[in-house]
């Protein structure tokens, strides 16, 4: 059990490069569980302004001095230390209330995310410092005025200021992206349980990998922090929707016009397809899924199942599943083996679920469990912040407001029945913008109506069915490639969505000028741009490899025996490779024409140079487009072109896009295309490698 002989520790705050105690004792915090003080809290004395410059003018700056690709390496080589380390975490999370199933999506999740961002950065960004976006856009009939997009990092600092519920997931999924991003980050855990958050931040910061600087932590109120705030800086929010509109309007925020990310808690649903009667998979997972989302983290979980929509005559059923289920969850301290549920991260958050439960049931019937009743396998109801589950039915949701408007931050959920699937999505519209919705079907009809009626007001969709039943993450787990957050009560913010989340952390900026000054700043080629021809750019590693180097090959005459041949050793018998009069008859073609695959391939047997040397692999296509048919008789040539250069960290080759422009004999452009390969940063390769 809960070891209640330890010592309250002093939290203290990691500001300008050093680890810095506010005035005075502080503020108690203490163990949910036991009601024992686990901690103290405060930030009073602490220079904000201070922390921010610095945040600014030593993390940020060298955070630039690093590639996205090194910025991320940063990342994995914390998140694999951290790994190591979570036995630790898990320790101090019991004072949070959380289970060790509790604690899994936060301490294993969080670290999870982190990792994921670091992976995904270095295979979909470039080892740059600088994003190109989107394609060059032509502004000139000669193409001597060209556009495009950049993203390059913003110069100030993020700021976080996380909830209590997810005290390491929420500060990790947000810093990822931000450090990678290249802003340096300021976390501001909420008190409630800031002192697993401080402990992850004393570890990371203890393995000397981020650079000073790039990771702040206050524990403890913000003071004049948002005072202090400019236009470069971010800062993204988590918690409720109140305290998230009283930050947005700060006056420096609106003042400066500083991007504002929140993420609010929201009264999220369920729904239950008409399909998905008793006695199918589907009405089990709904029934697993709620009991889930209703008792994991004791319901505190900003994605948690609030409202419980079925279809009508469904009712009882549900309720009676719901409340075996919801009987058999014994509660008690979160280290007991003995307990499925445990504490409420504070007395006080039990106490505001209990008014909360009140206010709801003023209009619908609480039909399992009682608000003022804890029965517990093991703790003290009077000292922990324990709470039963307690589930209500509404009977009239159409014209009731409170199971729509008021959140139970808690084990609570509310049932309410619809009539058709349009009405199951006005019931699920009326929570005014959620994070989540799901949806439990087998029944692909169902899904598309219920899916594309409800996404306006939800910023993530679950499909729940028998098929994906071992292997769904869940209704209430948000994941680093997906978005989160979500329209109006929601908060209208967005975080995560892989790469998406990166890019929050930066600028978008449109540059227009020449493609030989575009190409200086995007570091990629850009038609127009000056090329080098000589070597074949095939012979040079990445060492002696520069942007603009470029192959104009030999021409080729493709023949009717080059496409008959291709075709019979391919299979590929199409019409208009093969029937004269069918291809005349096509709108698009005059007569047969060469197959699109016999271009790409007679390419690259025109730019390829086949000895062995730096290129190592060719690895793909992007973009290929055939533009113009080829004929029999017609000659085609080759541009290649050194379009990117990407050098991959820690290994003895790095990535190149080569552009790729296929052209008749009339200089018209018959394909185009991106090709993809891995090149040796010197040659011949390391004897180790």
């Amino acid at each position: 059990m809960l070891d209640t002989g330890r010592t309250a520790r002093r939290l203290e705050s990691y500001v300008q490069g050093a680890w810095r105690a506010g005035q005075g004792e502080g503020k108690p915090l203490a163990n949910a569980a036991t009601g024992e003080v686990h901690a103290y809290i405060g930030s009073d004395g602490l220079d904000f302004a201070g922390a921010l410059d610095w945040g600014r003018e030593v993390g940020g700056k060298a955070l630039r001095g690093h590639t996205i690709h090194e910025r991320a390496l940063m990342l994995k080589s914390i998140g694999m230390k951290l790994m190591e380390m979570k036995d630790e975490f898990y320790a101090e999370s019991l004072a949070t209330g959380a289970t060790a199933r509790d604690a899994w999506p936060d301490i294993d999740g969080g670290i999870g995310t982190m990792l994921t961002f670091a992976s995904k950065a270095r295979r979909e960004l470039p080892n740059a410092r600088v994003i190109p976006e989107g394609a060059v856009e032509g502004l000139s009939r000669d193409g001597s005025f060209v556009g495009q997009h950049i993203l390059v990092p913003m110069r100030g600092v993020a700021i976080h200021i996380n909830a209590f519920n997810f005290p390491v997931w929420g500060m990790l999924e947000k810093i990822a992206p931000a450090l990678i991003a290249g802003m340096p980050c300021l976390v501001k855990p909420a008190s409630a349980t800031a002192y697993l958050s401080e402990l992850v931040v004393r570890r990371i910061l203890e393995m000397g990998i981020l650079p000073d600087g790039a990771l702040q932590i206050v524990c403890g109120g913000v003071g004049d922090l948002l005072d202090h705030v400019t236009g470069q800086d971010i800062v993204t929010f988590t918690g409720s929707a109140s305290t998230g509109r009283k930050l947005k309007a700060h006056p420096a925020i609106v003042e400066n016009s500083v991007r504002f990310t929140m993420e609010a808690d929201s009264l999220n649903a369920a729904i239950l397809g008409p399909d998905a009667v008793p006695g199918t998979p589907e009405f089990d997972l709904f029934i697993k899924e709620v009991h889930r989302e209703m008792t994991a983290k004791a319901g505190q979980k900003c994605t948690a199942i609030r409202r419980v929509i079925v279809p009508k005559g469904q009712e009882q059923a549900v309720i009676e599943a719901l409340s075996d289920r919801l009987g058999k969850t014994p509660l008690g301290l979160p280290d007991d083996a003995n307990a499925r549920m445990s504490a409420l991260a504070s007395l006080g958050d039990r106490d505001g679920v209990r008014e909360k439960i009140a206010e709801i049931s003023r209009e619908a019937e609480i039909v399992f469990g009682d608000p003022s009743r804890v029965e517990l396998v093991s703790g003290d109801a009077e000292t922990g912040a324990f709470l039963n589950p307690v589930l209500l039915h509404c009977a009239d949701p159409l014209t009731a407001t409170a199971p729509h408007d008021i959140e139970a931050f808690g084990p609570v959920a509310t049932v309410m029945a619809y009539d058709g699937l349009e009405e199951a999505v006005t019931l699920a519209m009326k929570g005014k913008g959620s994070l989540v919705s799901s949806v439990f079907t087998n029944d692909p009809a169902v899904a598309a109506e219920l899916v594309i009626g409800v996404a306006p007001f939800h910023g993530r969709v679950m499909l729940g069915n028998r098929d994906s039943a071992k292997t769904s993450t869940g209704h209430g787990a948000p994941l680093a490639p997906l978005v989160h957050g979500g329209p109006g009560r929601a908060g209208g913010g967005e975080e995560m969505g892989g790469m998406r989340g990166v890019k929050h952390f930066m600028m978008r900026t449109a540059v227009q000028g020449t493609p030989r000054l575009l190409s200086a700043v995007t570091g990629e080629w850009v038609a127009g741009a000056p090329v080098a021809q000589g070597t074949h750019p095939f012979r040079k590693s990445l060492a002696e490899l520069a942007i603009g180097d470029q192959l104009v090959t030999e021409r080729r005459v493709i023949s009717e025996e080059d496409v008959e041949h291709f075709a019979h050793f391919t299979g590929d018998t199409f019409y208009a490779h093969m029937d004269s009069d069918a291809a005349k008859a096509n709108p698009f073609f005059d007569d047969r024409v060469a197959h699109g695959y016999l271009i790409a391939s007679f390419a690259a047997g025109l730019f390829v140079q086949p000895d062995p040397g730096p290129v190592l692999a060719n690895y793909g296509v992007d973009n290929l487009r055939f533009l113009t048919p080829v004929y029999f008789g017609d000659s085609l040539q080759v541009q290649l072109t050194c379009k990117q250069i990407n050098p991959r960290e820690g290994t003895v080759y790095g990535e190149v896009r080569w552009d790729c422009r296929v052209t008749n004999q009339n200089d018209e452009v018959v394909a185009e295309y991106d090709v993809l390969t891995m090149v040796a940063k010197s040659w011949p390769l390391p004897q180790e490698a």
